[in-house]
């Protein structure tokens, strides 16, 4: 039995299933990229995806449809075309990744049941992690030959409406290459014969030769700003929602404040939790705090990626201040900085020298220390088309919300998402979606709580 605020529901889960290819697929072993081999990316990310019920989706007389059996068999068929997701993945004693393709796996798939509406669960907006993880299968399946890339659960409420969770190895997508093999998973489902964008695999095209040394600045812990909260075991997941008329004010000021009009909704918002975060972890003033950010670099590396690549293809832009030049004065240094930092991260000659420092650090199986919280990494999904485009024939996506679970170094990262479709107050918004130690919460609320009301939006 899960309780959310005062709603107290069971789910009733069936045997897992593995869902095969639905026609014969090749048998052989796939090598992955210097970015899909970074040991800081062997995570599994778990999306959860909200459907209304829809009940025009069968016309008059026709049985209503189930959606487990419609998504298992769209499944099915997208293995056919993206069939290294139904192997099993390992990292070998040389310390790469590798795929194992071979007709004997397949994808986990769960069903299960919720005995109540969706409605009563606010449809998973600003859901709790604990209680989003009864939607989401996490699979055990590391073994001697690997575990499962990808991993699927299908949750049927009452109501007629249902859940899609997809758990999928950040080791062989990058959230582009997640909205690629999701989107055409839902065509699938819908009726099409095969995917509009034909997936690529040909990770050679990204695979760097390792730089000489690392470099000492990437080595400095000292110099780094720490929290009196961190390390810690007692860590709140919670979600933040900031208007479109908040991000507009925000934005002017910032305009105004900086003269210049070149300034981006994102970087002005980036910056603001940056610093709100800076403060409610307390870090020192003297430290040093540093900010990264997700760039996607299909288009810009050379040579370019193909259509349908959907591995890892993303660099850092990233940025550093130390605690009392973000603390204090106007947020426009910040924001100058990540402009900064996002203008470098087109370069060609920096996205790779970046992958060969990556590469560097796998060969000496260097993984970041657990969280400090003096480094913020931010994502945005919202412009992924992981709500807006993606239609299984139920009215299309309603929610969308990524489950932050056993991901290392969570309290560094800061998901900014679109809002739920339902909520019209929030249209043109953004979910900001944050781990911090419990200690840290009330502070960066009240941080965050400020930009409702305009309160020194600038940050003097």
């Amino acid at each position: 039995m899960a309780t959310h605020s005062s709603i107290m529901f069971s789910v009733d889960r069936k045997d897992i299933v593995f869902v095969k290819p639905s026609k014969p697929t090749p048998s052989h072993l796939l090598s992955l990229s210097t970015i899909d081999n970074d040991l800081n990316l062997e995570i599994m990310c778990h999306t959860v995806f909200v459907y209304q019920s829809n009940a025009d989706f069968c016309t008059k007389g026709e049985e209503i449809k189930d959606p487990a059996s419609i998504i298992k068999e769209a499944l099915s068929n997208l293995l056919v075309y993206y069939y290294p997701l139904a192997g099993k993945m390992k990292r070998e004693t040389d310390g790469k990744l590798r795929i194992t393709c071979n007709t004997d796996d397949g994808v986990p798939f769960l069903v299960a049941t919720a005995n109540c509406k969706l409605s009563s669960l606010n449809y998973l907006d600003g859901i709790d992690v604990k209680t989003g993880k009864e939607f989401a299968l996490d699979f055990p399946s590391e073994s001697d030959d690997g575990y499962h890339p990808l991993v699927m659960q299908v949750t049927k409420f009452v109501c007629g409406g249902f859940t899609i969770a997809l758990s999928l190895s950040h080791s062989v997508c990058d959230g582009f290459g997640a909205a690629q093999v999701f989107q055409a998973l839902a065509e699938l489902a819908s009726g099409n014969n095969e995917p509009s964008v034909k997936p690529v695999w040909d990770r050679h095209l990204l695979v760097a030769k390792p730089i000489e040394a690392i470099p000492p600045y990437m080595l400095d812990k000292a110099s780094s700003a720490t929290s009196p909260y961190l390390p810690s075991t007692d860590i709140v997941h919670d979600c933040f929602y900031v208007t479109e008329d908040s991000i507009k004010t925000l934005k002017m000021n910032l305009i105004k404040d900086s003269k210049d009009e070149t300034v981006t909704s994102l970087e002005v918002l980036s910056a603001y939790i940056w610093r709100a975060r800076f403060r409610a972890l307390k870090l020192n003033p003297d430290g040093k705090t540093m900010f990264s950010m997700a760039v996607g670099m299909r288009r810009t590396v050379k040579p370019p990626l193909p259509e349908g690549y959907y591995g890892n293809a993303f660099t850092a832009a990233n940025a550093s201040m130390t605690g009392k030049e973000l603390n204090e004065g106007s947020l426009t240094k910040a924001v100058k900085q990540i402009k900064e930092g996002k203008k470098l991260a087109t370069n060609n000659d920096y996205i790779w020298n970046l992958m060969s420092i990556n590469e560097k650090l796998r060969e000496l199986n260097m993984k970041f220390e657990a969280a400090s919280g003096a480094t913020m990494v931010i994502t945005d999904w919202r412009r992924l088309g992981l709500v807006e485009d993606i239609d299984f024939g139920w009215k299309g996506c309603v929610n969308m919300i990524p489950l932050p679970w056993n991901m290392f170094g969570y309290v560094d990262l800061v998901f900014l998402l679109p809002p739920c479709k339902l909520d019209q107050s929030m249209k043109g918004g953004a979910r900001v979606l944050v781990s911090l130690p419990r200690a840290a919460i009330a502070k960066f609320r009240e941080e965050m709580d400020a930009l409702k009301h305009g309160d020194d939006a600038a940050g003097h």
